[in-house]
């Protein structure tokens, strides 16, 4: 029942305000590095291209992810991040580093190996 709850909590990240799980992961997998394809991005998070569609179209109204025409397929979107996007990501980022800094100071090695496999095994079965 905590993980639920933990996963449904908005955090604050920036600039960019408070954004859902859902949402900052979608950002995470959008990247800093340049534009993804909706259908890409769909496949990399494990989900429908119709909630793809519904994510991006609140990060969009957030201004943290803008949708251009493709090039060459007028069929496809391309999805970037905004500065704003930018800075969500990287302050989820920053998270993370602080989150593996505090389990260095607590933890082995060893130890941190163990609770990543944990992790890993929980996410496979909530996934199910």
């Amino acid at each position: 029942m905590q993980l639920r709850k933990l996963e449904r909590q908005p955090h604050t990240f920036g600039q960019a305000g408070k954004l859902t799980p859902s949402e900052i992961h979608t950002i995470d997998a959008i990247g800093c590095d340049g534009a993804i394809l909706m259908s890409e991005l769909a496949a990399r998070l494990g989900v429908t291209k119709g909630a793809i569609t519904q994510l991006v179209d609140r990060l969009e109204s957030k201004s943290l992810v803008l949708r251009s025409p493709h090039p060459t397929d007028s069929r496809s979107s391309l999805l970037s991040l905004t500065d704003m996007g930018k800075e969500a990501y990287l302050a989820h980022e920053s998270v993370h580093i602080s989150f593996y800094d505090q389990l260095r100071s607590q933890l082995t090695e060893q130890e941190i190996e163990v609770f990543e496999k944990s992790i890993n095994i929980l996410n496979r079965m909530l996934d199910k």
